[in-house]
């Protein structure tokens, strides 16, 4: 039986991932700031950007998801340096810090994967998105370098997703007409569910995608490669 530390699974796209792999009877540890309704196998609420240790973990973790993110979208001249810094500490150094708590137990297990999170907006430049591109590239980055790391024995690969229905969006999607107009900015003309991207978290957690690290998997309805 295998078990995924899911960072960040008590709502949006971890939550969804956390609810497939329960249902197969695997073993998912949750590290949460918030309280789930889910029911993990082990749960430790921890708030990554107050705390500098993460818990302490015993034993094999066969998988890593990293899931906290932030949509801040400002326009550029209203950026402060706070703003950048903030992203940074939540997407990056947050990432960062848990990949480096838990490698000694990912090394433990026969085929370990990591898996992170990007946005569309790395790839296709759009307005505001000034921080949050910033840092997620630098996720990118730091996916294509730690795949190179550590290979032959952890996969690390990345998910770029477009907007999705989260509570993270809320504020985008909020009225009958910003989310039409969203849906309408995509090629298959709806934003993103949370199992969407769960499904392909899944895939690369899996021995199905054991050909694959260093990749960024665009899974946002067709917004990074198509117009119509």
């Amino acid at each position: 039986m295998k078990t995924t530390l899911i960072i960040g699974a008590s709502s949006g796209i971890g939550k969804a991932l956390a609810n497939k792999l329960i249902k197969q009877r695997e073993t998912v540890i949750s590290i949460s700031r918030n309280l789930p309704d889910a029911s993990f196998s082990h749960f430790y609420q921890h708030d990554i950007l107050s705390n500098e240790e993460m818990p302490a973990l015993n034993g094999t973790i066969d998988g890593l998801v990293y899931c906290p993110g932030s949509i801040n979208l400002k326009p550029f001249r209203t950026l402060k340096k706070q703003d950048f810094l903030d992203d940074l500490e939540l997407n990056v150094l947050g990432a960062i810090k848990a990949i480096q708590a838990y490698t000694t137990n990912l090394q433990q297990s026969k085929k370990p994967s990591i898996v992170l999170f990007s946005t569309v907006a790395v790839q296709t430049g759009m307005p505001f998105h000034a921080s949050v591109a910033l840092s997620k590239g630098a996720i990118e980055g730091l996916t294509k370098a730690l795949a190179a790391e550590f290979s032959p024995k952890i996969r690390v690969n990345c998910i770029a997703p477009s907007l999705t229905q989260t509570a993270m969006a809320e504020k985008l999607i909020n009225t009958p007409e910003k989310l039409e107009a969203s849906n309408n900015r995509h090629p298959l003309k709806r934003i993103g569910d949370p199992i969407d991207i769960a499904n392909t978290a899944e895939f690369l957690l899996s021995e199905n995608s054991s050909w694959m690290t260093g990749q960024v998997i665009h899974v946002d309805g067709g917004m990074s490669s198509i117009k119509t």
